[in-house]
């Protein structure tokens, strides 16, 4: 069995909130996750990152595409990224594609299903809806005291 988790993180992947701002934030996204069947809340964790992270959209990835060039990236360079950098996190978003060889952010390459990365992050298990809407975003962010965006991932 698989799960579903809906992510926002800042729009800024360096940017963290502070513990009051990040509970006002996460107490707005329970209230717009709508829970399970049977009334079993969703789980939501709330994490500060020491380093820039992945948030992935996990199997549901698609393709990558290259800011540059348009090119599509091989996701099995993609995943050798991931593995190299799953337990320090990332130093630098800065990378050469593989592409053309441009420079580039790995936050600026094109997902097809949203990917980010982030020193923050709510992510909400099983969520029972897909995504937030463009309003629900703006509140979310409102109250975090920074722009967000979302990722969904099928893990």
């Amino acid at each position: 069995m698989s799960d579903d988790v809906l992510s926002v993180i800042p729009t800024d992947p360096h940017w963290q909130p502070e513990q009051a701002a990040a509970e006002r934030a996460a107490s707005i996204v329970e209230d717009l996750a709508p829970g399970r069947h049977g009334g079993v809340d969703v789980e939501i964790d709330v994490t500060w990152l020491g380093t820039l992270t992945v948030v992935g959209c996990g199997r549901n990835l698609q393709k990558i595409g290259c800011p540059h060039c348009g090119a599509s990236i091989d996701t099995e360079w993609w995943a050798g990224l991931l593995e190299a950098h799953w337990e320090d996190g990332f130093p630098t978003l800065d990378v050469v594609v593989p592409c053309c060889g441009a420079v580039t952010s790995l936050d600026a390459l094109e997902y097809d299903w949203p990917c980010g990365f982030a020193r923050f992050e709510i992510s909400i298990w099983n969520p029972e809806r897909e995504w937030f809407s463009d309003e629900e975003l703006i509140t979310i962010g409102t109250a975090l005291g920074h722009p967000v965006r979302q990722v969904r991932a099928r893990i």
